[in-house]
């Protein structure tokens, strides 16, 4: 009797053995850290509790990137008590992060999972850094909407990064879009003091014409908003000529076009000023240089040229004019365009440097 008592009472502890199990239950499976000021590290603490009847031991636990760093409750962890994962992410990116960390317990045959996300920002606030230009309340991370260097048929986009800092839910729209431009908000709707983006796609083969296109869109700050100096974009597109249809001959001798100077600094210029460069270009190839388009960006500059054909070894001067009454309204870098039918350079900007007193 008492050997078939034994032989049930050990049965008994090997059957209580065999189905005791540590249980991790944590507090949370996702931390979202909102805005993170850049190079400030961010800590995120889960807790876990022991809701099995056997010690809960963490082996490891394993991080997405070499930005963030975890640490973890090494004892093992009695039954009802709590222990934690604590982990750090660096800040050191601007932008928005996703970070995995993977915990390695007894509680399961594969690790369990959790989150960090948030945005790291030069300004948690404002966004000064992050998103520079300033319309209203609303931030951009650029000041024009700039396509270089398309072809025909070509479908290039392009994003403006946008930061609402208002307390009211925002809604981007892009006004007065010409027919060659698509833009999308995404997300349609940005939250308070969120972020998102202008996705903005040219259609090349709407187009009036190659070389330089220049448009204005404006940025709608808040419903019924109207066009104005303070919300305008400047758009620019390149459209590069098509030498697809050279001959052999063409090919072997093309023109070749260069510049004494692809930049200029100019002094600072009061409102009733205005200072001149030139630039000489000249014909450095085989056949005839044609220059086929010459325009600037903005109505801060003028440009003039003497000739638009020139002989192999010929010259000519380009003559920039910085007009100081236009330069506080300027958006977008100063520049002069200068197409070309030079197969290997038919596009050619001098840049300007220049800002108002």
């Amino acid at each position: 009797m008492k050997q078939v008592l034994m032989t049930i009472l050990l049965w008994t502890a090997a059957c209580a053995a065999g189905f005791a199990q540590a249980k991790a239950t944590f507090d949370k499976k996702v931390h979202e850290f909102g805005v993170v000021l850049w190079k400030h590290p961010a800590t995120a603490t889960f807790t876990v509790k022991n809701d099995g009847d056997k010690p809960l031991v963490i082996s490891n636990v394993t991080t997405s990137c070499g930005c963030t760093l975890a640490d973890w409750t090494k004892d093992p962890i009695a039954p009802g008590s709590k222990g934690t994962v604590t982990t750090t992410f660096d800040a050191k990116a601007l932008g928005h992060f996703y970070k995995d960390i993977g915990v390695y317990c007894n509680a399961s045959d594969r690790p369990i999972y959790l989150m960090i996300s948030g945005e790291v920002s030069a300004d948690p606030k404002n966004y000064t850094l992050t998103h520079p230009i300033e319309i209203g309340a609303i931030r951009l991370d650029k000041d024009a909407i700039e396509f270089d260097d398309t072809h025909k048929g070509d479908k290039p986009t392009m994003e403006i990064q946008v930061a609402n800092t208002t307390s009211e839910v925002y809604t981007p729209v892009l006004m007065h879009l010409p027919p060659y431009l698509e833009a999308v908000a995404i997300p349609e709707r940005i939250g308070k003091k969120a972020t998102g983006k202008i996705k903005v796609t040219l259609d090349t083969d709407k187009l009036p014409k190659f070389g330089l296109t220049t448009a204005t869109v404006y940025l709608s700050r808040f419903p019924g908003d109207k066009v104005s100096d303070e919300n305008s974009i400047p758009v620019s597109a390149v459209l590069l000529p098509d030498f697809s249809n050279m001959s052999q001959e063409q090919r072997l001798n093309p023109p070749a076009v260069e510049l004494s100077a692809e930049e200029l600094v100019f002094p600072a210029l009061a409102e009733n000023e205005k200072k001149s460069q030139k630039v000489v270009v000249t014909n450095v190839g085989k056949s005839d240089l044609e220059i086929t388009d010459l325009q600037v960006f903005n109505s801060a500059l003028g440009v003039q040229l003497k000739k638009r054909v020139l002989k192999p070894g010929a010259s000519t001067k380009m003559k920039i004019t910085a007009y100081g009454k236009f330069l506080k309204k300027v958006k977008g870098t100063p520049r002069v365009l200068m197409i070309t039918n030079d197969p290997n350079c038919p596009k050619v900007i001098v840049k300007v440097k220049v800002t108002a007193k």
